[in-house]
């Protein structure tokens, strides 16, 4: 789940096709709108392009209602991509870690409507799992083919298949919000998957790729490898400011019935505003429901020191999700609305500094407020945030 650089990306692929410049990853083989802005520090070491980039969050969480929780923890990621040209292509190698483990604890941290989890031989509710020790171990390698088109192998002992949009971290219209999507788990859980081979072939416009990967959710132990699914994606960029991409995939999760998920994505980047447009669903295959979610989230610069930004979310969750078998129908429609603001109170050596909250407010259904306690429960979140300023032009060593 690595953001590549768009300017190794664009120097690599220039190199041996002058004027051509091709979109930014965003995570795994994903593409970003072309002029997505991209973070973090980068130089050169001899012939290698270094790219390293990130972000921590120090929070505090609150989720009111009989089902909430509160929580002073830090989610955080740190990733870092290392290129150079190889027998007239381009090698990446690219290593991504979390210490969420450590300091939203293996329970994760509360979120009110998230997908229920396993937890030390019981349920887990309400609550976002911590991401893996090591979120991606990738290589990838491309090479030109003809003309304009390139193809392109990645293999990962963890990564990303080709499904689903833009990891939510990754993503410009999620900056400054610190929590996953409610509806994650339908969209781009599988971010982090253990075993991951991709081949694709691309232009500056298309990008075509299948995968083969390991289709089973990590499991509560999150700082080791664990070792039948299959995925295609098809992405268009029609113009520098839009990335649209749809796939779909047969998974084998293990602990539960096989399902197919169908995704479709859009996003657009446009100076200080950027917006994701994101849909989703799982189909199982023995009950062939189809469980739908939907999210639209937005991040506006208002100017450099000073952001807003939102979500909006649909999603569908099962009696299982929310580990009220028995006590409520089997399919349950829930939503989501979320604002928030973030200001840059400092900086220091290129890591801007950010003071920001959120507030969300959820959406149950009547049956539901028994468990949450209204039909509206709410909750905020409250954080510093530090992340690298601006990518700027790579400097030798």
């Amino acid at each position: 789940m690595t953001a590549t650089p768009a300017l190794a990306q664009h120097e690599g692929h220039m190199g041996p096709m002058p004027g051509i410049a091709y979109p930014p990853w965003g995570s795994g083989t994903s593409w970003l709108p072309a002029v997505a802005p991209m973070s973090g520090f980068h130089f050169q070491a001899s012939d290698w392009q270094v790219m390293v980039h990130g972000s921590v969050f120090g929070q505090f969480v609150q989720e009111f209602g009989p089902r909430g929780n509160y929580q002073l923890g830090s989610v955080n990621w740190m990733m870092g991509d290392a290129s150079r040209p190889l027998a007239g292509g381009e090698f990446h190698a690219r290593l991504m870690a979390s210490a969420e483990y450590f300091t939203v604890t293996r329970a994760g941290y509360p979120q009110l409507l998230q997908v229920a989890q396993p937890y030390r031989g019981g349920t887990l509710t309400d609550r976002m799992h911590p991401h893996e020790l090591f979120s991606e171990v990738a290589v990838t390698y491309d090479r030109s083919i003809a003309n304009t088109w390139r193809w392109s192998v990645y293999l990962a002992p963890v990564g990303e298949p080709a499904l689903g949009p833009v990891a939510y971290v990754h993503r410009p219209s999620a900056t400054h919000d610190p929590t996953a999507p409610l509806g994650h788990h339908s969209q781009d859980v599988t971010h982090e998957s253990f075993g991951v081979a991709t081949l694709g072939v691309f232009t500056s416009k298309v990008h075509l790729e299948a995968s083969v990967f390991n289709g089973a959710h990590p499991n509560e132990v999150r700082t080791n490898f664990d070792y039948n699914s299959f995925s295609a994606r098809v992405t268009v960029n029609p113009n520098d400011h839009w990335s649209v991409a749809g796939s779909a995939a047969y998974i084998d999760p293990r602990e539960h019935e096989p399902l197919h998920r169908l995704e479709l994505s859009a996003l657009y980047v446009g100076g200080a505003w950027s917006t994701s447009f994101v849909w989703g669903a799982n189909v199982p295959t023995d009950t062939r429901r189809v469980l739908n979610t939907a999210l639209v989230e937005a991040n506006l610069d208002l100017d450099p020191r000073n952001a807003v930004f939102g979500r909006a979310e649909y999603v569908t969750r099962t009696a299982d999700e929310l580990s009220l078998v028995g006590s409520v129908s089997e399919n349950v429609p829930v939503g989501s609305l979320v604002l928030g603001y973030a200001r840059r109170v400092g900086e220091f050596r290129g890591v801007g500094a950010w003071l920001g909250g959120r507030g969300d407010l959820d959406f149950v259904p009547e049956q539901l407020r028994l468990f949450y306690g209204s039909r509206t429960p709410v909750g905020f979140n409250v954080y510093l945030q530090l992340r690298p300023g601006p990518m700027m032009e790579p400097m030798s060593r």
